[in-house]
């Protein structure tokens, strides 16, 4: 692979470069230019209105505009990431965003509302099988790799005991490590390390910065080098784009940690819980439309330590099959007792339901305590969504208590951002726990649990996570107000839109003061006193206007890559409006070939590869991660790599040749993919 050398690690990414008058031009020089140019035009003709569309990129650069399209790091457009392509803004239009944090798309037809057509029936998921020879190789690949593996440790063992003393007993200990238990990650995982444990540099957002690496002993040890390639990042969870190193959340993060520091140095039931936690709860709570809500340092953590405190011995969990291990882990952890059904069927649950309740507890049939079901609003390994409709429907006939995990879908759909509850149209107050975390879509970490106030406030005495773990640090929560009060938008007291929200500071105060803010009118703007007082936001955040451009570039974009795979004829899985789009690629060795050629295109793409045990042996799949940082030809370039990749590796069993679209068409009837209603496609 070409390798691309990088700036210094300590430089700034927002610096701007300079360069020597016998260098030769550069993108960033080029842009600066035109920017220059543009200033000088604008100063010249203040008397004539300044709304015309741009004729060209280049009538539509300012003197902003210089430093939010490249980065000192970038060095010119030869990956085609750096300089905006497509439709241009007009004068009256900023770029504000670093484009390779959060891509500029002006063009409001790539937009799109994500909602459930009220009165239709929720379309089920049908798994597509591939051909048969492909599910006979796929065996075979795996069959050769155990027979294989299993015949080197065999000779390894004997002939170089010294590589396998930490897997065999030796000086009186037994080892640390089975040879069994590794063996799936020794023979299989290791040879394609290439695919995992990329470290990378710089945000994390449309964009990412790859630090090059090689190994001289088949992935035993992996030498970084001095250089970066920068690549395009469907990757990483950052569905709204917000992880961004500029802009109105950052300044906030910013100021908040000149007031708080970084940590607050304890657990929120021992010293560590702030104003600025009891502030988050109550933006969180709002956000969700529920009653209450508790927030945990680490999403994992929500589940494996609340889960145990809602659920006991003599209780029921009910769980999908498909739940993320969290979940299974604080099932467990519960004490109670466990039963499963298939994923998402509803004649399955509801016949589970019906023995469960005619049998009650193992032996002695007594009544269960209480019932707890568990399901995810979007399950991450398949993209596929909850049918809570039809799951409110039995709760209401057979009195079970409902926990709807919403770890990907809270901010990623819904026409305000709220989760599967606003994407379906139904009252959130009608399930009795909802969960979710701060990492897909809010550029934060982190996760909450919220309800009604008695159950948060047993929660808070109950769960692990009050006692025994670090409370959020400051900065992280600034994030999650910011992010979510951005999609909410802000109000004044008296039930204005503000200009430019500046709360009001007191010099010598770093505290936030708490107000309590009644009749929430759910899903709507939250008033600025239920914020910190020194929190700024400018205009297009405060308003919710970005927030509200976010949420329909992510649908417009969802719906555009899950769709425009299909008709490229490649099998994958889930619900469009899922920004989880998986790519079924079955082989093993497909894995790594789709990995590296990826990556090696002019344009480079880094990808996730997931395998066994994190899904079933034979559907060994890509995951996609859309985002509303990426922009339609973003899209365009993942789809045509996809093309040449499909063709190269027979990935192509969706549909029969006849049946498919050419990349041209694809990408040409963008929008008229993604409008198409869900029943009909």
């Amino acid at each position: 692979m070409a390798l691309n050398r990088g700036s210094s690690p300590t430089s700034s990414i927002f610096k701007k470069q300079k360069h020597s008058p016998s260098s030769p031009p550069t993108a960033a020089s080029y842009l600066s230019a035109l920017s220059q140019a543009d200033a000088r035009a604008r100063n010249a003709q203040r008397g004539t209105p300044t709304s015309t569309p741009a004729l060209s990129l280049s009538s539509s650069l300012t003197t902003s505009t210089e430093d939010t399209v490249l980065a000192e790091e970038d060095g010119g457009n030869s990956d085609g990431l750096a300089i905006p392509v497509g439709k241009p803004p007009n004068s009256e239009q900023l770029y504000t965003t670093v484009h390779t944090e959060f891509g500029h798309c002006y063009n409001e037809e790539y937009r799109h509302i994500s909602q459930h057509p009220q009165g239709t029936p929720v379309p089920r998921h049908v798994e597509q099988d591939p051909p048969y020879y492909i599910l006979f190789s796929t065996y075979i690949s795996y069959l050769i790799l155990i027979v294989l593996g299993h015949l080197r440790d065999f000779l390894g063992k004997r002939f170089r005991a010294q590589s396998y003393k930490h897997l065999t007993p030796h000086d009186g200990y037994a080892p640390l490590n089975s040879d069994f238990d590794s063996f799936y990650t020794r023979r299989l995982k290791k040879r394609m390390d290439e695919c995992f444990l990329q470290p990378v540099t710089g945000v994390a957002g449309r964009t990412i910065s790859l630090l090059d690496r090689y190994t001289p002993d088949c992935n035993q040890t992996q030498i970084i080098l001095d250089t970066r390639t920068r690549a395009l990042n469907v990757s990483s969870y950052n569905y709204l784009g917000f992880a961004q190193a500029r802009g109105g959340c950052a300044d906030a993060v910013e100021e908040s940690m000149k007031r708080y520091g970084v940590t607050s140095c304890g657990s929120r039931l021992e010293g560590g819980s702030t104003d600025l936690h009891t502030l988050a709860e109550s933006v969180v709570a709002k956000f969700v439309g529920m009653e209450a809500a508790v927030i945990s340092s680490m999403g994992f953590a929500t589940n494996s330590t609340f889960i145990p405190a809602l659920v006991s011995k003599g209780c029921l969990i009910i769980s999908d099959e498909l739940n993320h291990s969290s979940i299974r882990f604080g099932a467990r952890s519960s004490g109670a007792h466990v039963r499963m059904f298939k994923h998402n069927d509803m004649e399955a649950l509801e016949s589970l339901l019906r023995e469960a309740i005619s049998q009650g507890q193992p032996k002695t049939h007594r009544p269960w305590k209480k019932i707890l079901l568990i399901v995810e609003g979007m399950y991450s390994m398949e993209g596929t969504m909850v049918d809570l409709p039809s799951v409110l429907m039995l709760k209401e006939k057979y009195k079970f208590y409902l926990f709807v995990d919403e770890a990907h879908s809270i901010g990623a759909i819904g026409p305000h951002g709220r989760g599967v509850c606003d994407y379906f149209g139904v009252d959130p107050r009608k399930v009795d726990v909802l969960m979710g975390t701060f990492t897909k879509s809010f550029g934060a970490s982190g996760g909450y649990l919220s309800g009604n106030k008695a159950l948060i406030d047993r929660l808070r005495i109950r769960g692990y996570s009050g006692a025994y773990t670090e409370a959020i640090a400051p900065p992280v929560l600034t994030q999650i107000i910011a992010s979510m009060a951005s999609i909410m938008s802000i109000i004044d007291d008296d039930g204005s839109a503000p200009g430019v929200i500046k709360l009001g500071l007191h010099p010598s105060s770093s505290s936030s003061t708490l107000h309590q803010v009644v009749d929430y009118p759910h899903p709507g703007p939250i008033s600025q006193r239920a914020l910190p007082h020194w929190l700024s936001l400018p205009l297009p955040l405060a308003s919710g206007a970005e927030g509200l451009m976010r949420l329909r570039r992510l649908s417009f974009n969802s719906y555009y890559l899950h769709r425009g795979l299909d008709k490229l004829g490649f099998i994958t899985y889930g619900h469009p409006s899922s920004p989880i789009v998986p790519l079924l690629l079955f082989n093993p060795a497909k894995m790594i070939m789709f990995h590296r050629m990826m990556k090696d295109r002019k344009t480079p793409i880094v990808i996730v590869v997931v395998a066994y045990p994190a899904t079933p042996l034979v559907t060994s799949r890509v995951r996609f991660c859309v985002s509303a940082s990426h922009t339609k030809e973003d899209i365009d370039s993942v789809l045509m790599a996809c093309d040449e990749i499909g063709d190269v590796l027979d990935l192509k069993h969706g549909l029969s040749k006849g049946e498919r679209w050419s990349i041209d068409e694809v990408c040409r009837r963008a929008v008229e993919l993604v409008h198409i209603p869900d029943h009909e496609h």
